[in-house]
């Protein structure tokens, strides 16, 4: 498989593994696409992404039961932290400046 194919299928799943999240987008932004395209190009293991997003969920449903609800996801932005915390060996905040 070219490294385009491969770019393109790693952008596709992490996207679609973010969008599948309770309290994210059904529909990733233009942002989130060049994030997942920038995770890709610093090498950062598809399922390292996904083990992240599945822990920040985690992390977001143990809360106190009298705790106010937390606001929607709207970017896979809010997930670097968890990422980075996954791959401590690899400096990922901040990619690209701005904020989505």
């Amino acid at each position: 498989m070219s490294d385009s194919l491969l770019r393109r299928a790693y952008v596709q799943a992490v996207l679609e593994a973010y969008a599948q999240l309770p309290d994210t987008p059904q529909r990733p932004r233009p942002a989130d696409r060049r994030l997942a395209e920038q995770l890709h190009d610093r090498n950062v293991p598809e399922s390292v992404v996904r083990d992240a997003l599945l822990l920040a969920r985690a992390r977001r449903l143990i809360r106190p039961r009298d705790a106010p609800p937390l606001a929607k996801v709207r970017s896979l932005r809010y997930f670097l932290p968890v990422i980075a915390y996954s791959e401590p060996s690899r400096p990922l905040i901040p990619i690209e400046s701005g904020h989505p």
